[in-house]
């Protein structure tokens, strides 16, 4: 299995967004939805991912927000992706100044074929379905489908992953990058060093184990 890439999502304290990178953090994730409880604001933002590495991916999530204002926040946070997890229509964001991820969820087959056949640039993100919160909600998503998404193109795995699951996951659905946000809590938004600790040496040693 090749090494798979980690998203620690629902950061609001620049603490946990330092120690989530120290253990293997590849992306950090930032939620710009008022629906959230862990959303923060763009000045919060930008305190939460000073300093951090510049090979750190910075994401921010936006569930049906104005290409306008999502384009405002990449300027003043200084993001990298922009995480689509409404129901926008990818095309009208192509000139917000990021990558582009749109979550899908995958209730049908029909599903995976709309998320097979998103743009080339536009990366998706499988969650588990929940049309209220919109994520961090600890439910997994369709694992099997999941696998057939991420057998045509990169995909991102996302929902409910915790130590105890993640090597089934990555070993079910070999995603290219895993999203990991309520499974390393305290609390929303508060993430538990130990819990992360436990989540990468679990990811870590599925990834050694099927090598």
């Amino acid at each position: 299995m090749r090494p798979v890439q980690v998203k620690v999502c629902g950061l609001t304290r620049h603490a946990d967004a330092e120690i989530a990178v120290g253990f293997g953090a590849s992306a950090v994730g930032l939620i710009f939805w008022a629906g959230s409880p862990r959303v923060v604001a763009p000045n919060e933002a930008a305190a939460v991912v000073t300093g951090l590495p510049p090979f750190v991916a910075r994401v921010g999530v936006f569930v049906n927000a104005t290409p306008d204002h999502v384009k405002a926040v990449v300027e003043q946070v200084g993001l990298d992706v922009v995480q689509l997890h409404g129901e926008e229509r990818v095309g009208d964001y192509a000139d917000v100044g990021a990558q582009l991820v749109k979550v899908v969820t995958l209730d049908t087959n029909d599903d995976i074929q709309r998320a097979v056949d998103l743009p080339a640039g536009v990366m998706p993100l499988v969650d588990a379905t929940d049309r209220a919160r919109r994520g961090g909600t600890g439910k997994t998503a369709d694992w099997t489908r999941a696998a057939e998404v991420a057998a045509h193109r990169p995909t991102i795995l996302a929902g409910g992953l915790t130590a105890d699951n993640i090597a089934e996951a990555v070993r079910t659905v070999r995603p290219f990058a895993v999203d990991v946000s309520s499974g390393v809590e305290d609390a929303p938004g508060v993430k538990s060093p130990e819990r992360l600790r436990q989540f990468f040496a679990a990811l870590a040693a599925a990834i050694a184990e099927d090598m």
